[in-house]
Parts: C-alpha cells; sequence; structure tokens
C-alpha cells in the first residue's frame, strides 16, 4: 500500500524511505520430502520456510515435510517476486533443477544459513 501512494504521489522522498524499511521479497524454491520442487515467493523467507515444515505452509507441503530450501532470490517489490515466481512455476522440471544447481548463495545473504 506504502508503494501504490508513493507511486501515486510520485515522491521520489518516499520511494527512498519505502526502500529503507529493509523489507525484501523473496521467490522461493524448496524441495520437500518426496523429491518433489514447490515454488512460492514471500517477505520473511525464514517464517514461510518454518511454516512450511510446521504444516502451515502452502496445502501441497503440508504432506511432504520436511522441506528444504534449495533455492531463493530477493527482490525489491511483491510484483517483482509474484512475476518471477509465476515464470518458474512455469519452468520444467529438469530447467528447475539446473537453475537450483547453478544456484550459489550470496555470503551477504542474511538467510544463506537457511540453505545448509
Amino acid at each position: 500500500r506504502r508503494a501504490e501512494h508513493c507511486r501515486k504521489n510520485r515522491n521520489p522522498e518516499c520511494f527512498v524511505s519505502l526502500l529503507e524499511t529493509g523489507k525484501m521479497n523473496y521467490t522461493y524454491i524448496v524441495k520437500c520430502r518426496d523429491g518433489t520442487l514447490y515454488t512460492g515467493w514471500t517477505n520473511d523467507i525464514e517464517k514461510r520456510v518454518r511454516a512450511h515444515n510446521e504444516g502451515r505452509g502452502a496445502k501441497y507441503t503440508k504432506s511432504r515435510r520436511p522441506v528444504e530450501l534449495v533455492y531463493m532470490e530477493k527482490f525489491q517489490t511483491k510484483e517483482e517476486a509474484m512475476s518471477r515466481e509465476y515464470h518458474i512455476k512455469r519452468m520444467s522440471r529438469e530447467e528447475k533443477k539446473r537453475l537450483i544447481a547453478e544456484y550459489e548463495p550470496s555470503l551477504s545473504d542474511n538467510n544463506c544459513d537457511l540453505m545448509e
């Protein structure tokens, strides 16, 4: 809502303030116990992975616990994360496996410990 307000008012200072809040959006892939892959987006990656593993995440992962975070990308906006989620969900399993294999978490990622 705040980003929408900033867009409507075309106030660059507002966007700077919005970005300074540090709220990031993530597109992620988790590997389920049965080897299947689930793709989603969130604005709190740690909380979302925990929710999946506690059975409060997606209906799909509820019966496939535990899940392991195997891929994530950061975005400034929810729309970017949702768009990337859409594109990844349209990939074949082989394309997703390639994406995961090529993924190297950044050491500057606050959440790289989730990848272990």
